[in-house]
Protein backbone atom coordinates (compact mmCIF):
# COMPACT_ATOMS: atom_id res chain seq x y z
CA UNK A 1 0.00 0.00 0.00
CA UNK A 2 1.51 3.22 -0.86
CA UNK A 3 2.37 5.65 2.04
CA UNK A 4 0.74 8.84 3.26
CA UNK A 5 1.75 12.08 1.37
CA UNK A 6 1.32 15.49 1.78
CA UNK A 7 -2.48 16.99 0.90
CA UNK A 8 -2.50 18.84 -2.44
CA UNK A 9 -5.75 20.34 -3.75
CA UNK A 10 -7.17 17.09 -4.81
CA UNK A 11 -7.81 13.62 -3.22
CA UNK A 12 -4.95 11.18 -3.42
CA UNK A 13 -7.57 8.99 -5.51
CA UNK A 14 -10.95 9.18 -6.63
CA UNK A 15 -13.31 5.82 -7.21
CA UNK A 16 -16.66 5.30 -8.37
CA UNK A 17 -18.22 1.94 -7.14
CA UNK A 18 -21.68 0.61 -8.50
CA UNK A 19 -24.01 -1.66 -6.28
CA UNK A 20 -24.90 -4.73 -7.28
CA UNK A 21 -27.93 -5.72 -5.55
CA UNK A 22 -30.08 -2.53 -6.50
CA UNK A 23 -29.84 0.64 -8.18
CA UNK A 24 -26.83 2.86 -7.02
CA UNK A 25 -23.55 4.17 -7.09
CA UNK A 26 -20.88 5.53 -4.58
CA UNK A 27 -18.19 7.94 -5.80
CA UNK A 28 -15.43 8.60 -3.20
CA UNK A 29 -12.26 10.20 -2.68
CA UNK A 30 -9.51 10.27 -0.33
CA UNK A 31 -7.35 13.17 1.38
CA UNK A 32 -3.83 12.49 2.63
CA UNK A 33 -1.85 14.39 4.76
CA UNK A 34 1.37 14.21 7.05
CA UNK A 35 -0.76 14.19 9.97
CA UNK A 36 -4.22 12.12 9.21
CA UNK A 37 -6.46 11.13 6.16
CA UNK A 38 -10.22 11.68 5.11
CA UNK A 39 -12.56 10.11 3.37
CA UNK A 40 -15.28 12.06 1.33
CA UNK A 41 -18.28 10.54 -1.00
CA UNK A 42 -21.89 10.56 -2.12
CA UNK A 43 -23.50 7.74 -2.70
CA UNK A 44 -26.71 7.83 -4.94
CA UNK A 45 -29.01 4.84 -4.27
CA UNK A 46 -32.31 3.04 -3.05
CA UNK A 47 -31.93 1.96 0.37
CA UNK A 48 -35.25 0.37 2.02
CA UNK A 49 -37.43 0.94 -1.40
CA UNK A 50 -36.77 4.48 -0.57
CA UNK A 51 -34.48 6.56 -2.69
CA UNK A 52 -31.51 8.38 -1.04
CA UNK A 53 -28.42 10.65 -2.12
CA UNK A 54 -26.19 10.65 1.33
CA UNK A 55 -23.00 12.66 1.92
CA UNK A 56 -20.28 11.58 3.89
CA UNK A 57 -17.35 12.28 5.50
CA UNK A 58 -14.76 10.33 7.99
CA UNK A 59 -11.73 11.58 8.81
CA UNK A 60 -8.66 10.54 11.13
CA UNK A 61 -4.89 10.28 12.12
CA UNK A 62 -2.06 8.23 11.76
CA UNK A 63 -2.16 5.24 11.77
CA UNK A 64 -5.60 5.30 10.71
CA UNK A 65 -7.46 5.67 13.92
CA UNK A 66 -10.91 7.30 13.20
CA UNK A 67 -11.71 10.59 15.08
CA UNK A 68 -15.19 11.73 13.67
CA UNK A 69 -17.59 11.13 10.60
CA UNK A 70 -20.50 13.12 9.43
CA UNK A 71 -23.41 11.57 7.10
CA UNK A 72 -25.80 14.00 5.93
CA UNK A 73 -29.10 13.83 2.71
CA UNK A 74 -31.93 12.63 2.03
CA UNK A 75 -33.47 8.87 2.74
CA UNK A 76 -37.11 9.36 1.07
CA UNK A 77 -38.62 12.80 2.48
CA UNK A 78 -36.54 12.16 4.96
CA UNK A 79 -33.32 14.55 6.05
CA UNK A 80 -30.37 12.97 7.50
CA UNK A 81 -27.44 14.94 9.88
CA UNK A 82 -25.81 12.52 11.72
CA UNK A 83 -22.61 13.45 13.28
CA UNK A 84 -20.19 10.71 14.98
CA UNK A 85 -17.43 11.18 17.30
CA UNK A 86 -14.57 8.69 18.84
CA UNK A 87 -13.54 10.06 21.88
CA UNK A 88 -10.18 9.27 23.79
CA UNK A 89 -11.57 6.66 25.82
CA UNK A 90 -12.60 4.41 23.24
CA UNK A 91 -16.37 5.28 23.27
CA UNK A 92 -18.62 7.42 20.65
CA UNK A 93 -21.49 9.96 20.22
CA UNK A 94 -24.03 10.36 17.88
CA UNK A 95 -25.01 13.86 17.61
CA UNK A 96 -23.91 14.11 21.26
CA UNK A 97 -25.33 10.88 22.52
CA UNK A 98 -22.91 8.63 23.79
CA UNK A 99 -23.53 4.69 21.93
CA UNK A 100 -22.48 2.29 24.28
CA UNK A 101 -22.83 -0.49 22.32
CA UNK A 102 -20.08 1.27 20.13
CA UNK A 103 -17.44 1.44 23.25
CA UNK A 104 -14.29 -0.30 22.09
CA UNK A 105 -14.29 0.08 18.55
CA UNK A 106 -11.29 1.94 16.61
CA UNK A 107 -13.05 1.31 13.31
CA UNK A 108 -16.09 3.42 12.24
CA UNK A 109 -18.40 1.49 9.51
CA UNK A 110 -20.66 3.35 7.30
CA UNK A 111 -23.64 0.40 5.95
CA UNK A 112 -24.43 1.89 2.67
CA UNK A 113 -21.01 2.45 1.54
CA UNK A 114 -17.73 -0.39 0.49
CA UNK A 115 -15.44 2.93 1.44
CA UNK A 116 -14.61 2.26 5.03
CA UNK A 117 -13.76 -0.80 4.63
CA UNK A 118 -10.43 0.81 3.53
CA UNK A 119 -9.76 1.99 7.27
CA UNK A 120 -9.12 -0.93 8.87
CA UNK A 121 -7.51 -2.66 6.00
CA UNK A 122 -5.33 0.13 6.02
CA UNK A 123 -5.28 0.33 9.59
CA UNK A 124 -4.21 -3.41 10.21
CA UNK A 125 -1.67 -4.21 7.68
CA UNK A 126 -2.09 -7.96 6.86
CA UNK A 127 0.54 -9.59 5.61
CA UNK A 128 -0.71 -12.89 3.54
CA UNK A 129 -1.96 -15.52 5.81
CA UNK A 130 -2.58 -13.39 8.37
CA UNK A 131 -6.00 -12.74 10.10
CA UNK A 132 -7.81 -9.85 13.09
CA UNK A 133 -10.81 -9.06 14.34
CA UNK A 134 -11.99 -5.41 13.85
CA UNK A 135 -15.27 -5.02 15.38
CA UNK A 136 -16.39 -1.48 14.46
CA UNK A 137 -18.98 0.83 15.03
CA UNK A 138 -21.21 0.34 12.21
CA UNK A 139 -23.59 3.68 11.27
CA UNK A 140 -26.65 1.85 10.23
CA UNK A 141 -28.92 3.39 7.57
CA UNK A 142 -32.37 3.54 7.47
CA UNK A 143 -32.34 3.49 11.35
CA UNK A 144 -29.83 5.79 11.68
CA UNK A 145 -28.12 4.19 14.69
CA UNK A 146 -24.83 2.98 15.85
CA UNK A 147 -24.42 -0.35 16.73
CA UNK A 148 -21.50 -2.79 17.30
CA UNK A 149 -20.34 -4.78 14.06
CA UNK A 150 -17.98 -7.92 14.91
CA UNK A 151 -15.63 -7.75 11.75
CA UNK A 152 -12.91 -10.38 10.82
CA UNK A 153 -10.32 -10.03 8.11
CA UNK A 154 -8.05 -12.92 7.44
CA UNK A 155 -5.80 -11.68 4.05
CA UNK A 156 -5.27 -14.87 1.57
CA UNK A 157 -3.79 -12.96 -1.29
CA UNK A 158 -2.01 -9.59 -2.52
CA UNK A 159 -5.46 -8.51 -3.36
CA UNK A 160 -8.22 -11.11 -1.56
CA UNK A 161 -9.55 -11.23 2.26
CA UNK A 162 -11.60 -13.46 3.66
CA UNK A 163 -14.40 -11.16 4.86
CA UNK A 164 -16.67 -12.35 8.10
CA UNK A 165 -19.74 -10.16 10.00
CA UNK A 166 -21.42 -12.59 12.00
CA UNK A 167 -23.69 -10.37 13.05
CA UNK A 168 -25.35 -9.64 10.02
CA UNK A 169 -24.53 -13.05 8.20
CA UNK A 170 -22.38 -11.84 5.71
CA UNK A 171 -19.26 -13.41 4.49
CA UNK A 172 -17.44 -13.34 0.91
CA UNK A 173 -14.01 -12.99 -0.23
CA UNK A 174 -13.34 -9.04 -0.71
CA UNK A 175 -10.98 -8.10 -3.87
CA UNK A 176 -8.93 -5.53 -2.72
CA UNK A 177 -6.86 -2.56 -4.66
CA UNK A 178 -3.22 -2.01 -3.71
CA UNK A 179 -4.69 1.23 -2.26
CA UNK A 180 -6.59 -0.74 -0.05
CA UNK A 181 -10.10 0.09 -1.59
CA UNK A 182 -12.51 -3.05 -1.79
CA UNK A 183 -12.84 -3.52 -6.12
CA UNK A 184 -14.98 -6.32 -5.32
CA UNK A 185 -18.10 -6.96 -2.48
CA UNK A 186 -19.23 -10.11 -3.96
CA UNK A 187 -23.43 -9.67 -4.17
CA UNK A 188 -23.01 -5.84 -2.87
CA UNK A 189 -20.53 -3.62 -4.51
CA UNK A 190 -18.15 -3.84 -7.95
CA UNK A 191 -15.62 -0.49 -8.64
CA UNK A 192 -15.58 0.89 -11.99
CA UNK A 193 -13.16 3.02 -11.69
CA UNK A 194 -9.84 4.22 -9.27
CA UNK A 195 -7.51 7.47 -10.14
CA UNK A 196 -5.12 8.18 -8.03
CA UNK A 197 -1.44 9.53 -8.03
Amino acid sequence: MNPMAEDGNGPAYLLVWRRLDMPGHDACGLWLTAKGWCLKGTAVLVLAGMPCWLSYEVSGEVPWLTRCGRVTGCLGTRTLDLRMVALADGRWQLNGIEQPVGAGCVDLDLNFTPATNLIPLRRLDLAVGEAADAPAAWLDIPDGGLMRLEQHYQRVGPDAYDYRAPGIGYAATLQVAETGFVTRYPGLWEMEALRGA
